[in-house]
């Protein structure tokens, strides 16, 4: 869990120490950092559940599951091209859900590639947000 925190803390430290050398242009500087620490944080994402809770779910209303990682630039990317759709999707981060990590080096050849969509039981390793959009329908 602490794992999912390392980057975005990292911006934090690297923003305040920004602030403190650049008296004039640090709390630019600050807000810049804080911004990239929390795109990277797990709180952009709709809440996360187990990958067993999402193959439950998704069997029952047929919304695709999408498995990632916090720090991940193309879940990142993908999370906020979705914009408001992105809640229409069951989430699995695969850095707290072991089975979740399975998951996706069962479909990516032992490699925990992410993001990892499944729609109606087919693997999509980082697919087109567009793509992903039209699966919705």
């Amino acid at each position: 869990m602490m794992r999912s925190w390392i980057l975005p803390l990292v911006f934090v430290a690297a923003g305040a120490i920004m602030a403190i050398a650049l008296p004039g242009s640090g709390v630019a500087m600050l807000a810049a950092f804080v911004l990239l620490a929390g795109l990277h944080s797990p709180l952009i994402f709709p809440r996360s559940v187990t990958a067993a809770e999402a193959r439950r779910r998704s069997a029952v209303d047929g919304r695709p599951i999408v498995y990632w990682r916090p720090g991940c630039k193309f879940c990142i990317r993908l999370r906020i091209r979705l914009g408001s759709h992105a809640g229409r999707l069951h989430w699995v981060n695969i850095w707290r859900d072991p089975d979740g990590a399975a998951d996706v080096r069962a479909v990516n050849d032992g490699n925990e590639t992410v993001p990892t969509v499944v729609v109606a039981g087919q693997a999509h390793v980082n697919p087109a947000p567009g793509w992903v959009r039209g699966q919705l329908s």
